[in-house]
């Protein structure tokens, strides 16, 4: 199972992200994940689902969802679909926030549901034409989209539990970015709880409580994502790509690359050679 902190890094020329959605093509499936920025899936063709929380939540076209800053979130998309992400830095909603470094939006529809995905529609199609002045048009409509979320979307009422959970998930996330920069070297529980000043049992209730895996999956989907990439863009062998990604062997790396992928390493390597 796929279960990581998200880096998200801005566009050059704009303070957020903006872009298609990698799935459009479909037969797409994303694993559980979180990150510090508000994210909103604006579905404009096809269809998408989502779970956050392992709550379904299917989108169809005219639609949008938004994800919370530290909200667990999946995405399967098994048909083709055109789908625009907007990715906001949790800084921007500052002077807004609820409890430090928090704040909740709904994902509950609005009457202003159908301005948000004309607003996001309009700031892709700018942005994609990049003519003389579209940083200036684009960031018009992001700062109307902002004024629409805090004043309609925000929940001014969040629970303890909510707040709890995501200082949890700040503090994880300090430790799955160690875990993506040392993924091919030895990261046992224990030597990761020492590191951070924790007890192995703590951490492995910190991964099991606030990011619904074990800290073994964690670790072992991390290194096939960056075996994944290898595969494609490497000729070592596969024993190579194991070894090179922290598995202790090619076996060991075959067992979870079949269970994510559904095919084991040297079967993709034909289809995509």
């Amino acid at each position: 199972m796929e279960f990581q902190h998200e880096l998200i890094l801005p566009n050059n020329d704009l303070p957020f992200k903006l872009f298609a959605f990698e799935g459009k093509d479909g037969n797409y499936y994303r694993g559980k994940h979180w990150h510090r920025s508000i994210e909103i899936f604006a579905v404009f063709e096809g269809d998408v689902r989502f779970y956050v929380n392992d709550q379904e939540y299917p989108m169809k076209a005219g639609e949008f969802i938004l994800m919370n800053s530290n909200e667990v979130h999946s995405i399967v998309s098994p048909r083709p679909n055109f789908t625009i992400v907007l990715q906001i830095p949790l800084k921007v909603f500052e002077n807004y926030y609820t409890d430090k470094s928090f704040i909740r939006f709904s994902h509950s529809a609005r009457i202003q549901d159908e301005k948000v995905m004309e607003l996001i529609g309009d700031m892709y199609r700018t942005y994609r034409e990049k003519k003389n002045g579209y940083e200036l048009k684009v960031q018009s409509w992001f700062y109307m989209l902002l004024y629409l979320l805090i004043t309609k979307y925000r929940k001014a009422d969040v629970s303890a539990n909510e707040v709890k959970c995501n200082k949890k998930l700040n503090r994880l996330t300090s430790i799955t970015d160690y875990i993506r920069m040392n993924y091919s070297k030895e990261l046992s529980l224990e030597s990761v709880a020492e590191i951070f000043g924790y007890s192995p049992t703590y951490l492995s209730h910190m991964f099991q409580t606030y990011a619904k895996t074990s800290y073994k999956a964690y670790v072992q989907s991390i290194r096939v994502e960056y075996a994944y990439r290898d595969l494609l863009g490497s000729d070592d062998s596969i024993s190579e790509i194991a070894v090179n990604n922290g598995f202790a062997n090619h076996k060991a790396f075959a067992r979870e690359f079949k269970r994510k992928y559904g095919m084991l390493p040297s079967v993709f390597r034909k289809q995509h050679g």
